[in-house]
């Protein structure tokens, strides 16, 4: 049963004519640090309903970090999708249109047909900005509206009316575009409530109910000064925050939205609070990556989400793992060992729980199962205590070994690692071994688990190449397959990738349709190879031929320059997903290497 609140607007305000900004200098003294404040009222929590998540991983996330690729960001939003947008948890998820690769990525997300996340766009208050949004087809936009004498008088030199009358000449026209505009009423937490915000937010709902579409409001404490303690006062209680949107101004619970950053260590609780007291829409970004100190993290609201309303299955919480996996394996991105569900020791204690302890009952110390509901199971501190099993336990725990592939405690070298450890206890050490220690002498005992240098390098020449190699046999000149047309997109290819040596297409009886190379001094040496010349007998045409697969071939000297190369392979299909023709690619790996970085910036723009 749901409850009636008969909690009325005080009337209509209005904006307050000011011709100096109101700072709050009581509360924000700049050479001090800022004060929070109390007034003595209260108010009860009233849970929004419904609650959900938004997100803007791609859009104030990438201010924290060097920009995605549009490979990452459509895998991203697989993982979004399957963490919580299956539900509809994740309700949104934001994106900047303004470059031809923030577009793509647009198009790329679309074209999944997801219902959740729905993709909205964020632009500036202005008409041409718009323009990008309807020129993309998407229903909803976020749009910067400002709303701090900090950021209208110090930052646009504007007064209070023109800003206003310059927001709602935007709103007005995304509305007659019949686009929902998200206005994020940015810094509220330095404004001033009612003398602005509040009248504001009725003049958009008067808007609304012209134009029969919602207009929504995100309340943005950007620089995470909200409190979410009772009885503070405004502008930095949350709680009163969104009270008065949704009590004075009449803005519907779900169509507000809090935004919240962690100067202070309170995105989190912040974020939270605004649910609780009836915003419904929670703005997070995976791993609380954002601007200056982030945001309140995703995967944590998706946890606490469940814990409110006790619904399991609204997020698919193993997901959280393999977004970790993601960001640390692919992106290079460090994540803490304590960082709260997704640190390779969150849920260890430097107690030194051991492998006897776990044993015997887990729940001890465990915040939950983290096995079945994270997949991470619990993690150990190495001391003088663990003993052997303890270090084969964190060995098969860390390198995620499972059945036949784990390490007993009998192994020689854990054997010798475990006494290099007890030594270590001997000669006067009190404190655990860190991971990184614990790391450094499995390298060195069990050098087998670990990749070489050399092994992370060929990985990243297949993946390069492959990439390059998927592009290619897409391109409908090589689907003509007719050979001065084949030989032009191939020569278009070497001028612009010159590490690939040789580039050839052959037919499906092995026959050498056509070939080029990159390197002019090579010509000579590759005269045998004229078009006819059967090459059925390669390695790389029989395996794509066989499994319809791109091939990499492992590295070679080659005979013809004596350069270290792979050769790549790949078929080239019809319409009705037949192979026409295997297109080939011998390259260079060093030359290759050295172009990584371009490569990797310039993966996913126009095709080859």
């Amino acid at each position: 049963m749901s409850l009636m609140h008969l909690n009325r607007s005080r009337g209509r305000f209005e904006i307050d004519h000011r011709t100096e900004p109101e700072l709050f200098r009581d509360i924000y003294p700049y050479k001090n640090i800022c004060r929070t404040s109390f007034d003595d009222s209260f108010s009860m929590p009233r849970p929004a309903d419904p609650m959900y998540i938004t997100d803007t991983t791609f859009r104030d996330g990438q201010q924290a970090r060097p920009p995605y690729t549009l490979e990452q960001i459509s895998h991203i939003f697989d993982l979004l999708h399957k963490l919580g947008g299956h539900s509809g948890l994740i309700r949104q998820s934001e994106f900047f249109l303004y470059s031809d690769k923030d577009r793509k990525a647009v198009e790329q997300c679309l074209a999944k047909g997801y219902r959740y996340p729905e993709i909205t766009g964020w632009i500036r208050a202005n008409e041409d900005d718009l323009k990008l949004v309807k020129d993309m087809g998407l229903k909803e936009t976020g749009m910067l509206t400002s709303v701090s004498d900090y950021h209208i008088f110090l930052k646009l030199g504007k007064d209070r009316e023109k800003t206003a009358e310059g927001y709602l000449r935007v709103v007005e026209k995304a509305l007659e575009w019949g686009i929902i505009p998200r206005c994020h009423f940015e810094d509220i937490t330095r404004a001033d409530i009612y003398g602005f915000c509040i009248p504001l937010a009725q003049k958009l709902m008067a808007l609304s109910k012209d134009s029969g579409l919602p207009v929504k409001i995100r309340l943005c404490d950007t620089m995470g000064y909200a409190v979410p303690y009772p009885g503070a006062s405004l502008p930095r209680c949350t709680a009163k925050i969104v009270r008065a949107f949704t009590d004075d101004a009449e803005v519907p619970g779900h169509w507000l939205e809090w935004h919240g950053h962690n100067d202070f260590h309170k995105a989190l609780v912040n974020t939270v609070t605004a649910w609780l007291y009836g915003c419904s829409g929670a703005n997070a970004t995976l791993l609380g990556f954002g601007e200056r100190t982030g945001n309140a993290p995703v995967e944590a609201l998706a946890i606490e989400y469940i814990s409110l309303t006790g619904e399991d299955d609204a997020a698919a919480t193993q997901t959280i793992a393999e977004i970790a996996d993601y960001f640390e394996n692919v992106l290079g991105y460090a994540i803490p060992d304590n960082y709260p569900f997704v640190g390779k020791d969150f849920n260890a204690t430097k107690a030194g729980v051991h492998v006897d302890g776990l044993l015997k009952n887990e729940e001890i110390y465990n915040i939950f199962d983290t096995r079945q509901i994270l997949g991470k199971p619990v993690s150990i501190i190495i001391t003088d205590k663990s003993g052997r099993a303890g270090v084969a336990y964190w060995i098969n725990n860390r390198f995620g070994l499972r059945g036949t592939q784990q390490v007993d405690k009998r192994h020689p070298a854990v054997g010798k690692i475990h006494n290099r450890i007890v030594k270590a206890y001997e000669d006067g050490r009190t404190t655990s071994f860190s991971n990184q220690e614990m790391w450094n002498l499995v390298k060195r005992h069990l050098p087998q688990l670990f990749s070489s240098e050399f092994d992370q390098l060929k990985k990243t020449a297949h993946t390069l190449s492959s990439r390059i190699m998927r592009k290619l046999s897409e391109n409908m000149e090589i689907k003509s397959l007719e050979p001065k047309r084949v030989l032009t997109a191939i020569d278009t290819v070497l001028e612009k990738y010159p590490f690939i040596q040789y580039l050839y297409m052959v037919d499906t009886k092995g026959r050498l349709v056509t070939g080029s190379i990159s390197h002019p001094e090579d010509k000579s040496k590759y005269k045998a190879y004229d078009p006819g010349k059967d090459l059925s007998d390669r390695e790389w045409f029989a395996a794509p031929m066989q499994t319809g697969k791109l091939n990499i071939t492992d590295f070679y000297r080659s005979f013809i320059t004596g350069k270290l190369c792979l050769t790549v392979s790949m078929p080239v299909f019809d319409a009705n997903d037949d192979i026409q023709a295997i297109l080939g690619a011998d390259i260079r790996f060093e030359e290759l290497l050295k172009r990584r970085s371009e490569l990797e910036e310039e993966e996913g723009d126009a095709p080859v």
